[in-house]
């Protein structure tokens, strides 16, 4: 279709086409006489120019007139004011002869005058006639009176702009020095905040190489992707200029300017590694640094690929909106993902800093090296990299047994797919706004979850060769999901791309129900949903099961709505009555699906717990999907509590930590639903952990394992928020010797949270001496593991009155606007008092946070938890009074849980016998 007419120079009619977007001369006016009253109007018309430059307004992508393939950029960061100008000039190789060049720009100042473009062949200069920015689309919109032929080129631009507080684009971050306030200068643009510090192409298909160069006071650090290429000092001020980097994306381009320390290590290869800090941290850094440089080898066996650049630093930035950020060779950091203190750093830090290093590692390789086409196949990169981090992990610290907790990750991707407001791990982004609300579980968690599902299908040597010559093939340009399938399924002779169409083109997963009939096995396939809903989806499911023992095992792929197979046939013996012939299927939950078993196999399952027969992967497996199921109400309560009881002498960390994070959810259900019974349940939990809390004990053993560190703390949090008495009595003395004496050896890191969480069990508005001790406790630490146990501890008081005193101190200048949202965990006692407060600041919360994925942390930590559909009526017209399209999908999903709530509530409310069941279990003698 035709979108517009004008006329140009030659007084020739001209034809935009809009599904191309090329402009096509038709002639000379007297000859389409037709178009004379057109032409008319034409002259006449004042907003010809507005009409011709909205034909770019609402597109999901940019304009294919130009590609870019280097940027030369000059910034000069304003530490003082927080302002910043600079310069780009980029290559471009214009691809269609065009009057218009389109590129995207955000909360940037361009002139009119600073901006032109030179052609290499003519050396002819344009200028602009019209420069607009179109702030709702982040574009950048160029007008030329003449025709810019197809050819290269060089477009330069000159710009200025905010270093903004909203940890997006090119910000400023508040550290202190020597006693003094100051400033840094940090880029975060992933996932499209280039356009925030340049004028640029942010598209992850737009690979380019860039040289960078900035002007910056000269006593600080200045650090960019490449090493330095040259240095000048010219009194205060110094003009640091990189080496030009390898062909990279935009949103990977990165520069951090501030003051810091240090400590560095080189790879057998040469590549030199560094950690860098604040000033007076380094020591911090060792620990990680040591991880990295380790890691950097195994990714170069792993991938058959070395790393790229002749350097890689990895920096912690004190205000970080995200974990961290994979910046081609200059990798972010939250301070808690990369700093670990041996005297203050608890067991769990330690394996999220590892964890954590590995997964911006891989991106080196998968994401930055390969980089995804487009947003809609951000769950490669994301889904890859949490995956493979949990292979690197396990490779450095093998005695963590890392693979199990592997499933926390995998029951987080479950959970959020279980809801109809889920959506495809491929899903359509049709505008930058959207790209925010997709760095959720589906794209990270479900993504690494399936991989590890084809893994486990293909084999680990076929998968890791496929995925060396995948690497090799892509690198240095971009990939969509379709390239992966297309080299995995070469390198094994599977149907891959056929299997796995239907795991990530398909939004949610199934449930096999399995059931036994007359020595057969019958198997169904539905979708699940956590509202109980019948789905419709239909998937090749990858089963895997055994029979009796691990040594009797069979796979297969089932691709129907059902299925019979003869157990005898099958598995080579009959079912008999004895318990000892379990069958489980989703052998070490390595199939992104839940399963149903019937009444005759679960409880043969039963028993098989009990007697700790079944791997640690394989309890959490029977568990999370059982408590799955009752959350749809396709199993009881009553089912799931005497599943619970089997659990009694469970000893594994991830095992037990799922069973502890599943009885607070009870819980939560059982205070709305039958409330006399509340405290049957909160004694029922307590007989639970009370096997692991007595051998365990308060304080460290020597040589104990790694999980058991987790453990502990884990087991007394849970105690404490379940108000055991004697564990709040100790948490108490523990803390009054920590406040006497901060090398005390009765408060190590790994209890810390969990005393933190009792001293604020017992706090009240009156009595809050506890409360001021941990303010204070705040105040006084530097060490942001330390901060951030406070404040997530700070909300377990059930005071409704403290609890609005501690949510309004989150958003007080003390607390980091990136640590916020670490107080949201109100107990139900602060559900209400949460909600108010939201309502009552959402301007200044949503001014704060705009666009950023930290908002959705708001929204979803004081939605989710309500359990009436009337609340759910009062959310939903709270927010479309006042809509934001930053959270659209996360409201959605929000209120569908606050739906689940209330039904589940209902159904417990009419559950007949769970009175006797819970009270006979609270007391029952173990």
């Amino acid at each position: 279709m035709i979108q517009e007419y004008k006329l140009d120079k030659h007084n020739d009619v001209v034809l935009i086409s809009s599904s191309s977007l090329q402009v096509l001369r038709v002639g000379p006016v007297c000859i389409v006489c037709q178009f004379e009253s057109l032409t008319e109007q034409i002259y006449s018309s004042v907003s010809l120019c507005r009409i011709k430059m909205d034909q770019f307004k609402g597109q999901p992508r940019l304009p294919k007139f130009a590609v870019p393939n280097r940027y030369d950029i000059r910034l000069k960061p304003d530490l003082i004011d927080c302002r910043f100008s600079g310069s780009v000039a980029v290559n471009l190789d214009i691809i269609t002869a065009t009057h218009f060049i389109v590129l995207n720009a955000a909360e940037l100042t361009v002139g009119n005058n600073a901006v032109s473009f030179t052609n290499r062949d003519s050396s002819k200069v344009f200028k602009p006639t019209k420069v607009e920015l179109f702030e709702d689309d982040e574009i950048l919109v160029l007008e030329f009176s003449e025709e810019i032929p197809i050819g290269l080129g060089v477009l330069n631009i000159q710009f200025e702009g905010i270093l903004n507080d909203r940890m997006k684009g090119f910000y400023r971050s508040k550290y202190e020095h020597n006693g003094e306030k100051r400033n840094m200068a940090v880029t975060q643009f992933e996932p499209a905040d280039a356009r925030r510090c340049f004028p640029c192409w942010d598209e992850p298909a737009c690979k380019a190489t860039f040289k960078i160069t900035l002007d910056v006071p000269s006593d600080l650090v200045a650090l960019s992707n490449m090493p330095v290429a040259e240095e000048k000092i010219d009194n205060n001020l110094k003009t640091v200029s990189y080496q030009e980097s390898p062909i990279m994306s935009t949103y990977l381009v990165a520069v951090v300017v501030g003051l810091f320390d240090y400590v560095e290590d080189h790879t057998p290869d040469g590549v030199k590694v560094r950690v860098y800090c604040q000033v007076g941290k380094a020591n911090q850094g060792k620990f990680a640094l040591d991880v990295a440089v380790k890691t950097l080898g195994l990714y170069k066996d792993y991938f058959d690929t070395p790393y790229t650049l002749p350097k890689l630093d990895m920096i912690a930035i004190p205000d970080f909106a995200a974990g961290a950020m994979e910046n081609y060779g200059l990798v972010t950091y939250r301070e808690t993902a990369l700093l670990y203190d041996d005297q203050h750093s608890a067991a769990a830090n330690k394996q999220r800093v590892a964890i954590v290093v590995a997964h911006e590692l891989a991106h080196q390789w998968f994401g930055n090296l390969v980089t995804m086409e487009w947003w809609t196949h951000l769950w490669l990169n994301e889904g890859f990299a949490t995956w493979v981090s949990y292979l690197a992990a396990d490779g450095l610290f093998p005695e963590w047994k890392i693979w199990s907790q592997f499933l926390h990750e995998s029951e987080a991707g479950l959970r959020l797919d279980g809801l109809a407001g889920s959506h495809p791990i491929e899903v359509e982004i049709n505008h930058a706004r959207e790209i925010d609300e997709i760095f959720d579980a589906i794209s990270y968690k479900k993504g690494a979850s399936v991989i590890r599902m084809l893994q486990s299908y293909l084999g680990a040597e076929s998968f890791q060769r496929s995925l060396a010559s995948y690497i090799k093939k892509h690198a240095c340009s971009n990939a969509k999901t379709e390239d992966l399938w297309a080299a995995l399924e070469e390198g094994s002779g599977e149907p891959v791309n056929k299997l796995m169409t239907t795991w990530t083109k398909q939004q949610g997963y199934p449930v096999v129900s399995v059931k036994v009939n007359n020595q057969n096995l019958e198997f169904d396939q539905s979708q699940f949903l956590s509202s109980g809903a019948q789905g419709e989806g239909q998937w090749i499911v990858p089963i895997t099961l055994c029979f009796g023992s691990y040594d009797v095992h069979k796979n297969f792929l089932f691709q129907t709505k059902s299925e019979t197979r003869d157990v005898k046939e099958l598995l080579g013996s009959p079912i008999t009555e004895d318990s000892k012939s379990w069958i489980k299927i989703n052998m070490e939950q390595a199939g992104f699906y839940r399963v149903k078993y019937d009444e005759l196999l679960a409880a043969k399952l039963r028993y098989a717990i009990e007697k700790k027969i079944l791997s640690p992967s394989d309890r959490f497996g029977i568990l999370d999907d059982t408590y799955a199921l009752c959350n749809a109400r396709k199993e009881s309560l009553t089912s799931l509590l005497n599943l619970m009881a089997a659990y009694r002498e469970e000893d594994d960390y991830t095992v037990l930590s799922n069973l502890i994070s599943i009885s607070s959810k009870v819980q939560n259900i059982a205070a709305d639903a039958v409330p006399d019974l509340l405290n049957y349940f909160k004694q029922f939990s307590i007989n639970v952990l009370q096997y692991s809390a007595e051998r365990l004990g308060w304080d460290p053993k020597p040589g104990e394992t790694h999980d058991d560190a987790l453990l502990r703390g884990e087991i007394l949090t849970s105690l404490a928020e379940l108000g055991h008495d004697l564990t709040l009595d100790e948490a108490s003395r523990r803390f009054q010797a920590f406040l006497e004496n901060k090398n005390t050896p009765l408060l190590p890191p790994d209890i810390r949270r969990a005393v933190y969480v009792a001293v604020m069990k017992r706090a009240t508005k009156s009595n809050r001496s506890g409360y001021e001790s941990l303010l204070k406790l705040y105040r006084e630490t530097d060490l942001s593991q330390e901060k951030t146990r406070i404040l997530g501890s700070l909300s377990s008081s059930s005071d409704p009155d403290l609890i609005l005193e501690v949510l309004n101190f989150m958003l007080s200048s003390e607390v980091r606007s990136q640590d916020a949202v670490f107080g949201l965990g109100v107990n139900r006692e602060g559900r209400d008092v949460a909600w108010a407060w939201l309502k009552e600041n959402w301007e200044h919360i949503s001014k704060t946070y705009g666009s950023g994925f930290l908002i959705t942390r708001f929204v979803s930590a004081t939605v989710s938890p309500f359990t009436s559909l009337e609340k759910a009526k009062e959310v939903e017209e709270f927010f479309d009074s006042h809509p934001m399209p930053a959270i659209v999908r996360t409201l959605k999903q929000s209120l569908e849980r606050v739906n689940i709530n209330a039904n589940w509530v209902q159904s417990v409310k009419n559950e007949k016998g769970l009175a006797d069941v819970i009270k006979e279990l609270a007391y029952r003698k173990y």
